[in-house]
Parts: structure tokens; sequence; C-alpha cells
């Protein structure tokens, strides 16, 4: 009976920039930038230790083109600590190293072996009884499914898909479209996926597994990533388990600052926030955290006009828990004010007269018209990333062409600024 471990990973996305760190220094800002290659080193230490038979990296190791030759070399650095364990690795290239994104090349050790791009090819480990077939990206849109011309399974091998795809998987552009029934239906054992950056396991007996990226880039990525550890015992898989190998962890923490009266409230409940995701997320990683305050408070006001002392003062607040515990990379104000907007507009001053002026608008054909003129052909030259990428509600309506919903958010916001600057 032939039993082994081996380790299935992708979208490392090696020295991708991670987002929010525009002008921000210290040794938090440092982990953050360093984290993806953090990552990789621990996932290579893991291989080490857990002794795995072989490493499966199932595309976009890199982010694209490198912006110098150390990207490179940091992965050939690595990938020796795994040849020195007589480890060897499984490389697919995926839509962002696949040949027309990637010019630099470096020779890799001769435990790296890479699936070709002309059509897909079978490794095969004898010793083991495993079969790995694979078929990697030749330019970055490939829109074809790929697997009708994988090759049939190998018999009385345990055989592995590696396959770099969306399959049906939203949010994500479809490369290499395939439907879960090709997979299931092609008579592999196992199918180590890529490019969906949510782990996943979308069916077993065959597994269809997506391990997820290796290190969260963004907001948007939150909890814990990392690798699956898979277990075979005589071509059945007996365990399969994700290990974390991720640095810094996001996470979206929502402040519910319901009667809350004052600034003071407000750093209290963001603190306490803080500490209690700090204990009950982190897993003992950096904690880099998008702050997001909620409800129906007095100090609504305030916070709207407070811009960048209100995230400097949530910085500091994190600080304050080590130098390495949290990092805040945004607050967002989702409050609400106390006054209603009619009792607003019924004030004899300033404030009531934008109020009124805010609400004519909503219905002012010639206006919404202007903002057409002024802002559409604006917003509509935003490269996609921009556009797919905003959480600003107020841009949201923006780039949909929403202008009366546009107004709807602006007015509130321009009432609280008065407000704010009164206090």
């Amino acid at each position: 009976m032939v039993s082994f471990r081996y380790l299935h990973t992708a979208d490392i996305h090696l020295d991708s920039p991670l987002k929010g760190l525009t002008g921000q220094d210290g040794s938090a800002a440092d982990r953050v930038r360093t984290a993806t290659r953090e990552a990789l080193d621990r996932l290579v230490s893991l291989a080490i230790e857990e002794k795995v038979s072989f490493l499966i990296i199932a595309g976009d190791l890199y982010d694209g083109d490198w912006r110098d030759y150390n990207t490179g070399l940091f992965f050939v650095a690595q990938m020796g600590r795994l040849n020195a364990a007589n480890i060897p690795v499984y490389l697919l290239h995926g839509n962002h190293d696949a040949e027309s994104q990637i010019t630099k090349r470096l020779d890799l050790p001769s435990n790296v072996h890479v699936f070709g791009t002309r059509g897909p090819e079978t490794f095969r480990l004898d010793e083991l009884g495993v079969a790995l077939h694979g078929h990697s990206f030749r330019q970055r849109d490939v829109t074809d499914n790929l697997v009708p011309n994988y090759p049939e399974p190998v018999k009385r091998a345990f055989n592995i898909g590696v396959l770099h795809t969306a399959c049906g998987m939203g949010g994500h552009e479809n490369y290499a479209p395939c439907s879960l029934n090709d997979l299931v239906n092609k008579g592999y054992d196992y199918w180590a996926l890529g490019h969906v950056h949510q782990a996943a396991v979308l069916h077993k007996r065959p597994y269809v597994v997506f391990p997820g990226n290796l290190q969260g880039r963004h907001v948007r990525e939150t909890g814990a990533k990392g690798a699956c550890l898979v277990t075979v015992s005589d071509r059945e898989i007996v365990e399969l388990e994700t290990i974390p190998c991720d640095v810094v962890r996001w996470a979206v923490l929502p402040v519910s600052l319901a009667g809350a009266s004052d600034m003071g409230h407000v750093m209290d409940r963001l603190r306490e926030t803080l500490e209690t995701a700090v204990a009950n997320e982190s897993d003992g990683r950096l904690l880099a955290c998008r702050i997001v305050l909620e409800g129906r408070t007095e100090a609504h006001d305030r916070l709207i006009s407070s811009g960048e002392q209100l995230l400097a003062d949530a910085r500091a607040s994190a600080l304050g828990l080590g130098e390495e515990v949290a990092w805040v990379e945004k607050v967002i104000t989702a409050t609400e004010a106390t006054l209603d907007p009619e009792v607003l507009a019924q004030r004899e001053d300033t404030i009531g007269e934008l109020q009124r002026m805010l609400q004519d608008a909503k219905s002012d054909l010639s206006l919404l018209a202007q903002i057409e003129d002024d802002i559409g052909e604006l917003v509509r030259r935003l490269p996609h990333e921009v556009r797919t990428e905003i959480d600003d509600n107020i841009l949201k309506s923006a780039i949909a062409g929403d202008y009366e919903a546009l107004l709807c958010d602006v007015a509130p916001y321009l009432s609280a600024r008065l407000i704010g600057g009164e206090a």
C-alpha cells in the first residue's frame, strides 16, 4: 500500500503590491509590503517540515512582469530549498504568468517541472503511482475549454489534473472556462485548480479543489489564506487539510456607534472592536483592518468632517495594541445623523438653504444633464480595475450613471460637512 502527501497551492502573486499602503511607513506597513514573500517562505518551510512528496502550484505564481530580477531570484532560492530536501515542484503558468505576460526568465532548479504551453503535458511519479496532467497558459486571455484535450487517466495511477480556471465561479475573469461536470467526468482523482482566490472544495470523489490564494492582498480577500495538504493512501484521499500560510490577515470590522454621543465614545468603541478582532481573528498574525462605522449617532456630522484625523486616530489606536499587531487600511463612515433631513430643510440659514436646494436638485433635469456633461465622460475613461474596485457609494453612483442617486448620497455628506464645521 502506497501512502504519500502533497501540497496544492495557487495564486501566490509574488511581489504583488498590497493595496492601501500609499504614503504609509512603519514596521506594520513594511510587513504588509513583504507579505507575499513571507507567505511563500512559510509554504516552503511547511513542505519541508511535513516531508511532502511534491508541491503543486496551479498558476499565477507571479503578478505579471517583474519590476526587477529580485522577484525571480527569490522564487529560485525558495525552490532551491525544496531541491535540497528532494521535494519536486510541478508548476503551471496561469493568466498572470503566461508567456505573453512574463518577459524575464531565470533557469529553475532541476526539481521544478513546468507544464508546457503547446498542449497538455503529463508528469509521472512511478514510485508513488502518480500522474500529473496540466496545460500552462501561453497568453493571458485563454477563452477555450482546455479540459477536453487533457489526456485520459493513467490506469492504476492516482491522477491529478492541474488547471487554472474560474470553473463558473463568479467574480473572476472566465479564463479557460469549464464546468464542474467537465472535471468530474474526466476520471481523475483530484483536480488542483487555481485562479479563484477563495478556498473551496467543489466536489469530493473526485476532489475538485481551489486552495485560494496564499496571502490576501486587499480587503476583499479576508480571512485565513493558505495551501491544501492532501494525504493519499492506496490511491484514496484520506485527509484534505487547509494550512494557513498568510502573514497578514485582512478583516472588515463593523463598529456600531448607535447611541454614541461624541468622538470620545466613538474612539472607545473603535478600540474595543480592534482588541476583540485581534484576540479572535488574527491567529497571531498582523491584522490589516478596514473599519466601517455604522449606526445613528450624534457624532455623525463630526465624523463626516473629520477626514484624515479620524484615520490617524484609528491607526494610533491600532499601534497602541503593539508594534505589529493591527494596522488600519481605511475608515469608512457609514453612520446616520440623528437630525431628520426634513427638519434641516426648515432651518433659516445656510444649512437649511443647502438642504432645500439639494432636495430640488434630484428632479432638476437640466442639472442632471449638466452633471452628465461634466463628469460622465471622465468617469467612463477610468480603467476597468479602478471602476470595479471603488468602495465609495458616491463614486459608485457616478460610475453607474445614476446621478439622482449620486445627489441623494451627496446631500447628507454636504450637510454633515457644514454642521460639523459649526461644532
